[in-house]
């Protein structure tokens, strides 16, 4: 299992703020490979607002005690003091990414943004941005620089805005079929990423023509297929470098780039410094916060 998350002032406990409009209180990530069962079950609640991205694969929630299973592009909302009850299994290969937030205005800026009172399930479409702006948020409430708090803000209303532009565009994703043959690729792409796929041979699998699957693919996924897979690849990539003792070339090829100076070049260009830079910056980091005292 993969995890990794922040906390304002380190500390786990929530709470209601009442001087913002909002305030955002902690986020993380998890992604499970070998756990067989993740549960968690707050039979009242938290004191403040949860907002769950479904990434890949899909996560087992209840509400009102009846179960529904989410797949990949839907987001999750719960309430304050609403009963959370949600199960994360090895086997659906979960990678879900959360931010807990409060405030004094939260119920009208959720309304501004499309989410109605009582919606717990919201698609949203499966998009690496939603994923970066999850790690900014972590990675901004981790380091703690000047400002952060506002920054998060910031970060977060972005992900509301992305969130409200699909739900506006909703009505035209209402063809179950494609859908489905839609979250199949995802599926397909997330398993096989760090291979070579051909999208034309995927495509005609499936008995469908190139320009319908990209152009299909792309509407439920905000980016097309080739696009895809090379987010998975780079974003795995990252994950390697932060959890990991491999080297440069080792990743490159676990996943899927036989050539490390392209590689290199691809990661230099999505996160803005090559995976050798990357990795010593996260280490200059976490020994900053381990010598860092801490800020009241």
């Amino acid at each position: 299992m993969y995890t990794n998350s922040a906390y304002w002032h380190q500390t786990r406990l929530d709470f209601k703020d009442k001087k913002h409009p909002i305030f955002i209180g902690s986020c993380g990530t998890y992604r499970l490979y070998t756990i067989k069962k993740l549960p968690t079950h707050r039979p009242r609640g938290r004191l403040d607002y949860q907002l769950l991205y479904v990434a890949s694969g899909k996560a087992h929630f209840y509400f009102d005690g009846k179960e529904e299973i989410v797949s990949a592009g839907n987001m999750v909302l719960y309430r304050p003091k609403e009963e959370q009850r949600y199960y994360y299994y090895g086997a659906d290969h979960p990678e879900v990414y959360w931010v807990h937030f409060t405030g004094n205005n939260v119920k009208n800026i959720l309304r501004k943004y499309g989410i109605a009172d009582g919606v717990h399930v919201i698609y949203s479409g499966v998009s690496m941005e939603y994923k970066h702006l999850y790690m900014n948020m972590i990675e901004e409430l981790q380091l703690r620089k000047e400002d952060y708090e506002e920054l998060l803000v910031y970060y977060f209303m972005q992900l509301l805005i992305l969130l409200h532009r699909q739900i506006l565009v909703k009505p035209h994703k209402k063809n179950p079929m494609i859908m489905d043959d839609m979250a199949q690729a995802v599926d397909y792409f997330r398993m096989h990423y760090n291979k070579q796929i051909n999208i034309e041979k995927y495509a005609a699998s499936k008995n469908i023509s190139v320009s319908w699957f990209i152009q299909n693919f792309k509407q439920y996924t905000n980016t097309t297929p080739a696009q895809y897979i090379q987010n998975l690849r780079l974003s795995n990539a990252k994950s390697l470098l932060e959890t990991t003792n491999y080297n440069v070339t080792e990743i490159s090829n676990l996943v899927g780039y036989e050539n490390p100076l392209y590689f290199s070049r691809f990661f230099r260009k999505q996160f803005g410094a090559s995976p050798s830079q990357f990795r010593k910056q996260l280490r200059q980091n976490e020994e900053n916060q381990m010598t860092e005292p801490e800020k009241k």
